[in-house]
Parts: structure tokens; C-alpha cells; sequence
């Protein structure tokens, strides 16, 4: 098993045109320790709800590409810009009334629908995360990352995977695409073995997973972009312009799944109780 790393962290005096520092100097150097990430993983595996394991995950398993990823944005005019209209998204995120007085077929109102429908919040995500017990340091690095946690459910809306098991190895590996680390590969893949592995069917799951990953690595950035305009984008012409495909193979598996007598939303209890199901393909 690899032992913990330290990973570099180049570039940590840079600051802010207000003085925020990139990097607090009291922020500890992220490290690498794939035995608790395998742990946290095993344990996500008996609760995908149990939304704590992924955090932990991702902080076991850093991501190499982060650091240079968060300097370009942050220290960028583009990145200044965002941090002034864009402080910190739950607010903005869970204002319901808000998003609804934008135009019907926008991305805020099928966010809406979707949080609503889910029984979800930005907020309640904030909250999962701060679980672990965190301190704050008020860089520009904690900026970036709190804006790549706080996006996840609009990813759900612009790619259309749902919350079902499928759907969130899907998200994951689409936002590996976008933000390569070795916690996105490892949920995203892993879980698909993990359904495989449960729910004897003939359904595509690794077609559907990797469709995912080539879509996320075709779309720009959202982490970049200004949430308030692309929520008042029309839904269709968000997907349009982020080259977001349509999740075929997604939701082939769904129709494979349903002729089998399968709920692709409780995989597991299906496979307690399995009808008459072809062997793996």
C-alpha cells in the first residue's frame, strides 16, 4: 500500500488584489494516503448516502492538478471578478423564490425542481462536508474548492444523470473531466464495478461511465464560469454550448434495467430479491 505523500504546494506567497492570500501559510500540505481512501470508499459502499465518506476521500487521495488549477482561476481577472459577484454560492444556490422569477426552461428552474425533488440544499452539502471538522483558513484555495463542492448538484441538472446509483458514478467521472483526481476515478469506477458486481444484468454500466468522462472532459469548466448566468441560461442552450452530450448509454442501462424487473434506483434491493435476470454482459 503506498504510505502517505506530501504533495507540493509552488506559489503559496501570491495574494489577491485585496490581500486574500492563495494559500494560508497555516494550511496544512495536503497528503496522499491511499489505505484511508480504500477505507472511507468500503464504507461509502454500505451507505451511498453517507455523503461524509466521499469528503474524506478526496482529501486522502489530493489531486496534483488542483493547486495550479485553483492559482489560474483565482489569480486571474476573471477570478477576481467571481469572487466579488460570487462569494460563496449556498446562498445564492437555495434561494428558491430568487431562481424561479427567472424564465421558465432555464437551468434555475430545472435546479429547483431537482433539489425539491431530491429533499436537497446547497447548504445541507455544506453542512456533510463540515463534519469532518475542518478548520477555515480563508484563502483563495478554500474559495476554489468550497465553489468546486458547491456545484455538484447543478452538475447532476446539465448532464441529467440522476441521484440513482449509476447517475453518481456518472457525475463523478464527468467531473473528473473536468477536474482530474485520483477520488473521482477511484468513486467513479469502483462504483460501477460495485454495481456490476451486485446486479447481474445485461445493462452497459462501464459504457455509460466512461460516456460520462469523455463528456466532462469536453465541457469547459464550470467551476470557471459565472453561476448566476448560467442559471438564467435556457437548459437546452446551456447543454448546447457546454458540448454536454446526451447520456445515451445512461439511460440505456435505466431501460435495461426496468425490462429485467431491475429499479435502477434501489439496485441493491433488487438484487436481494432478483427475477429471472440474464448473466453479465
Amino acid at each position: 500500500m503506498t504510505s502517505p505523500q506530501a504533495l507540493p504546494d509552488a506559489g503559496a506567497a501570491a495574494r489577491a488584489a485585496d490581500g486574500t492570500p492563495f494559500r494560508n501559510p497555516a494550511r496544512p500540505q495536503p497528503r496522499r494516503n491511499v489505505r484511508k481512501a480504500l477505507h472511507h470508499f468500503r464504507e461509502l459502499i454500505k451507505d451511498k448516502e453517507d455523503t461524509e465518506q466521499v469528503f474524506h476521500i478526496y482529501e486522502a487521495l489530493p489531486s496534483r492538478t488542483f493547486i495550479p488549477r485553483a492559482r489560474a482561476l483565482t489569480l486571474s481577472a476573471e477570478g477576481e471578478a467571481l469572487r466579488a459577484s460570487e462569494p460563496f454560492l449556498p446562498p445564492i444556490l437555495d434561494d428558491h423564490e430568487a431562481l424561479l422569477k427567472l424564465p421558465e426552461g432555464s437551468v434555475a428552474h430545472a435546479y429547483v425542481d431537482f433539489m425539491r425533488r431530491e429533499g436537497l440544499s446547497a447548504a445541507g452539502l455544506v453542512a456533510e462536508s463540515e463534519k469532518m471538522g475542518r478548520p477555515k483558513y480563508g484563502d483563495l484555495i478554500e474559495w476554489f474548492a468550497f465553489r468546486q463542492r458547491d456545484t455538484h448538484d447543478l452538475m447532476h441538472v446539465l448532464t441529467g444523470y440522476g441521484r440513482d446509483a449509476l447517475g453518481e458514478q456518472c457525475v463523478l467521472l464527468f467531473t473528473h473531466g473536468q477536474s482530474p483526481s485520483h477520488g473521482h476515478l477511484l468513486l467513479g469506477y469502483a462504483g460501477a464495478l460495485n454495481i456490476r458486481k451486485q446486479v447481474k444484468s445485461r445493462a452497459p454500466v462501464f459504457r455509460a461511465v466512461r460516456q460520462a468522462h469523455r463528456i466532462g472532459k469536453g465541457c469547459p469548466p464550470i467551476v470557471a464560469m459565472a453561476i448566476r448566468d448560467l442559471l438564467a441560461m435556457d437548459l437546452g442552450e446551456a447543454r448546447r454550448r457546454l458540448r454536454i452530450a446526451e447520456p445515451t448509454w445512461y439511460h440505456r442501462c435505466h431501460e435495461v434495467w426496468r425490462s429485467e424487473g431491475i429499479d435502477p434506483y434501489d439496485l441493491l434491493a433488487s438484487e436481494r430479491t432478483p427475477a429471472s435476470q440474464p448473466a453479465t454482459a
